[in-house]
């Protein structure tokens, strides 16, 4: 049985840090895109990064990179999304997600994939 489970969420000041992690079982990541998505209250889902094993393959979106790092353990199964200097505006719930896709597929159109979905970790940026 695929499972894609999140952790790592928090309360965390403005310019902390916080690193998720996406341990996934029931299915191995080589040929699996594996996304980190959020979505914030009232607001759409948006993709934030993807990252595929078998061709090392990475995505960010736009206005968050350099603020945040996607990166796997092949090992342990798991993909992490390392956030830093974050803001407020930062507050969401986020998910992870699987597909055989491309990150750029799976990051911006995930709706139109075969995809699992984990159950989502909140993330909250307050003082």
């Amino acid at each position: 049985q695929v499972r894609l489970v999140e952790s790592g969420g928090g309360l965390v000041q403005p310019g902390g840090s916080l690193r998720l992690s996406c341990a996934a079982s029931g299915f191995t990541l080589d040929y699996y895109a594996i996304g980190w998505f959020r979505q914030a209250p009232g607001k759409e889902r948006e993709g934030v990064s993807c990252i595929r094993r078998s061709d090392g393959s990475t995505y960010y979106a736009e206005s968050l990179k350099g603020r945040f790092t996607i990166s796997r353990d092949n090992a342990k199964n798991t993909v992490y999304l390392q956030m830093n200097s974050l803001k407020p505006e930062d507050t969401a719930v986020y998910y992870c997600a699987a597909a055989r896709a491309t990150v750029q597929a799976m990051c911006v159109m995930p709706e139109l994939l075969r995809a699992y979905w984990g159950q989502g970790t909140q993330v909250t940026v307050s003082s």
